[in-house]
């Protein structure tokens, strides 16, 4: 059912986004407008990003099974794959969103790496 969800949800957000960024401008669509636009993005970031970690995870296990005798991995559900997408899936949004106040340095993403990360860390020993 999650699966569904998502993959309507980012058929929406891509036609939504499509729309959007064919037929208005961002002088024309406003402060609102562009808030919608990375959201929008966001979106899709996000369910591509779970259907990927989703699948890699289930390759990773199938080509492991060879080299693992003791305890095999096991491949990640894919509601714990959402939790790990919904923070890395804000990475490139947040680079966009720096890109469009200034430049985006050394500095800049160092920090958003350093969220990311430790974000994961903490989805992977609370779930």
């Amino acid at each position: 059912m999650l699966g569904r969800i998502i993959s309507v949800s980012v058929a929406v957000a891509v036609l939504s986004l499509a729309v959007l960024l064919s037929t208005t401008t961002p002088t024309t669509i406003g402060p609102l407008g562009i808030l919608i636009v990375f959201i929008l993005m966001y979106i899709t970031a996000l369910g591509v990003l779970t259907f990927l970690i989703s699948g890699g995870s289930r390759l990773i296990v199938r080509i492991s099974r060879s080299f693992t005798v003791k305890r095999p991995f096991r491949p990640l559900t894919l509601g714990r794959a959402y939790y790990f997408s919904s923070v890395i899936a804000l990475a490139p949004v947040m680079f966009i969103g720096l890109q469009s106040v200034g430049e985006v340095g050394f500095y800049d993403v160092a920090l958003v790496v350093m969220f990311v990360t430790i974000a994961c860390v903490y989805i992977a020993r609370r779930s």
